[in-house]
């Protein structure tokens, strides 16, 4: 199965990013290339490209998508909370521009195989790095009901949480809850009927299992201060969400970088020595045109911020 290519908020990442000719630039998250490949394209003979991916067949098809691209373009494969000290490792000083788009890749969601999605009966899965050896089949068979609990409630924003924590631990003492299409039943029995009219009843739970699995919270507070520190005067940091947690981490990293005195607001003049790292370039969110709603249903709840470093 293939990629889809359909890069969200592409001309707004674009001129965001600013691309100079002999810049450097780091994609986080390249996935099917479908940012990188335009961001290459910009860059002259002494420009790079340096593309990060946890999983392996993203990679794959990143590398054929880039093949042309090959002389300025480096595929690495790690987590993109390490592509800062991998950077330096490699001899690399800063970056012009770093891009993470933080959404699912289509291919993630597409391919029942993976287990991301509820649409399709498979094995509960949803590891972004198939070699991690957390799944979601450990989450849900192994966790306690409170954890199953805070979990959903937490990540997936899900009012019946309790609920659903409560039906998974009574039906896996029957039997193991093995496929997404078990999980979704015990989802769905956990709703009021007339509360399921919100799109699928398992969305929530499943991005809440998803987040967990990955780490994807944690990884993301703990990727933003150094990539900000790592961006050259100048640089851009942007940064692509797709639910109201990732977007809350962003902006208020994003301020605590462009505002960080703590001195109480009476004080005279700063004296806590906490300096300004850079500015918020996009003080309103971006988001999708209509057009590209139209065009891209996945990119309808993409948010776009942007931070330039000083």
């Amino acid at each position: 199965m293939e990629f889809k290519h359909t890069p969200v908020l592409l001309n707004e990442v674009l001129e965001g990013l600013d691309i100079k000719d002999e810049g450097v630039y780091v994609d986080g998250t390249v996935g099917g290339a479908g940012h990188s490949s335009e961001i290459a394209g910009r860059l002259g003979a002494k420009g790079r490209l340096y593309c990060f991916d946890q999983d392996e067949e993203a990679l794959r098809t990143a590398s054929e998508r880039l093949a042309k691209y090959r002389e300025k373009v480096v595929l690495i494969r790690d987590n993109f909370e390490n592509a800062v000290n991998r950077l330096k490792e490699n001899g690399v000083d800063g970056a012009d521009g770093i891009l993470l788009d933080l959404g699912v890749s289509s291919y993630q969601l597409d391919n029942p195989e993976r287990g991301f999605s509820y649409r399709y009966d498979a094995p509960l899965d949803m590891r972004m790095d198939k070699e991690s050896t957390l799944s979601a089949y450990e989450i849900v068979n192994g966790y306690s009901r409170e954890e199953l609990f805070h979990i959903i409630r937490d990540y997936g924003e899900e009012k019946y949480a309790s609920n659903i924590a409560n039906r998974i631990v009574k039906a896996r003492e029957e039997k193991t809850v093995r496929t997404t299409f078990e999980l979704n039943e015990l989802i769905k029995s956990s709703i009021p009927a007339r509360m399921r009219v919100d799109g699928h009843p398992s969305k929530r739970t499943f991005q809440a299992i998803r987040i967990a699995c990955n780490r994807e919270l944690e990884v993301l507070k703990a990727s933003i201060e150094p990539m900000i520190d790592f961006l050259k005067p100048g640089g851009r940091l942007c940064i692509i969400s797709f639910h109201s947690l990732e977007d809350r981490i962003v902006k208020d990293a994003f301020r605590a970088a462009e505002r960080p005195c703590i001195c109480p607001p009476d004080f005279p003049q700063c004296v806590c020595g906490r300096v300004s790292k850079g500015k918020v370039i996009s003080r309103k969110v971006i988001t999708a045109t209509e057009k590209e709603i139209e065009e891209n249903l996945r990119s309808k709840p993409a948010k776009l911020r942007i931070f330039e470093r000083i």
